[in-house]
């Protein structure tokens, strides 16, 4: 197992991980921090789908993040 499919893992855990969460803001963080990990493992491998939907993913979360702290 090489590194990048170890980056690959570590972004499927915290994703899923990311759905057990009770508090809305933390499942977006973590959801969030493994979309980057999920864009960059896209990169690394030259998926362009897996980057730019996560790319997506981050967008929204971030979105949502943000819009709740100025609430």
């Amino acid at each position: 197992m090489n590194y990048i499919e170890i980056l690959g893992y570590i972004a499927m855990l915290l994703v899923a991980g990311s759905f057990l969460l009770k508090d809305v803001i933390k499942l977006r963080l973590v959801n969030a921090i493994g979309g980057v990990c999920f864009v960059i493992y896209g990169l690394l491998i030259g998926s362009l789908p897996v980057a730019g939907l996560n790319i997506f993913v981050v967008c929204v979360n971030a979105y949502y993040i943000l819009k709740s702290k100025n609430s």
